[in-house]
């Protein structure tokens, strides 16, 4: 049986919504309290974690993935007497490159100028395991984006440009933590997960076999079943 833990706050990734949650939000509501963040409203990852504060209650569990896990350590820096758990899904604690911040800020450029395309069926691959493209889930992923907008995405793409480096960080979290990500993640490589994982003292670390950028969509079953654990542990 799960802890009676009083919330979970789940926060997507970029150009993600609730629905990247679907799978674990139905199978965990009957235990505990869900909150889904919202990324889109803000352009910094100090006002997306402050809003996620507010609507949050006094004490919470709190789960992450790739954006999300950014938004995750920026919560922790501003309230870390509020967060029980941590689970961080397919993230970093490094900010960008120098040449992923030039890439990103091309990025907004070019949608500011001209128009929003969203997930196209050629960054699919980029994004989830090659196996998956043609499955439903490449479609729920393209409607994501769109309803988040170009708007929202810029939004976003600037807080993720704007982050700090969060590996100094890392020593200092001393809740339960679990550290996820898939084996063949191109968004956010495994060594990554490994450094959070090494960083973070007494976490655990789990590998998504055949999975790339999104393990709660591409691997859903696997997914909740891990949370659920984490959750009881």
């Amino acid at each position: 049986m799960l802890s009676p833990l009083p919330t979970v706050v789940f926060i997507p990734g970029l150009l993600n919504d609730e629905k990247l949650w679907q799978h674990q939000t139905d199978a965990l509501s009957q235990h505990v309290n869900i909150v889904i963040a919202d990324l889109s409203q803000d352009d910094n990852l100090p006002a997306m974690a402050k809003r996620i504060l507010n609507q949050a209650p006094e004490k919470f569990a709190l789960v992450g993935l790739s954006m999300g896990g950014y938004v995750a350590f920026e919560v922790l820096r501003q309230a870390p007497e509020r967060v029980i758990k941590l689970a961080l899904f397919d993230t970093s604690a490094r900010p960008d490159s120098i040449t992923s911040a030039k890439h990103r800020q091309a990025t907004i450029n070019s949608i500011q100028t001209g128009k929003f395309m969203g997930v196209t069926n050629k960054l699919l691959p980029q994004i989830i395991h090659p196996s998956r493209v043609h499955d439903p889930i490449g479609e729920e992923i393209k409607a994501m984006a769109q309803r988040i907008g170009g708007i929202g995405f810029i939004n976003q793409q600037k807080a993720i440009l704007a982050r700090v480096d969060s590996r100094p960080f890392l020593a200092d979290i001393h809740i339960p933590t679990l550290v996820a990500v898939g084996e063949n993640d191109l968004v956010t490589p495994v060594k990554l997960a490994q450094e959070m994982h090494e960083g973070i003292p007494n976490s655990e670390l789990h590998i998504f076999k055949h999975c790339g950028h999104l393990p709660p969509l591409e691997c859903p079953e696997e997914t909740t079943a891990l949370l659920q654990h984490w959750l009881a542990s």
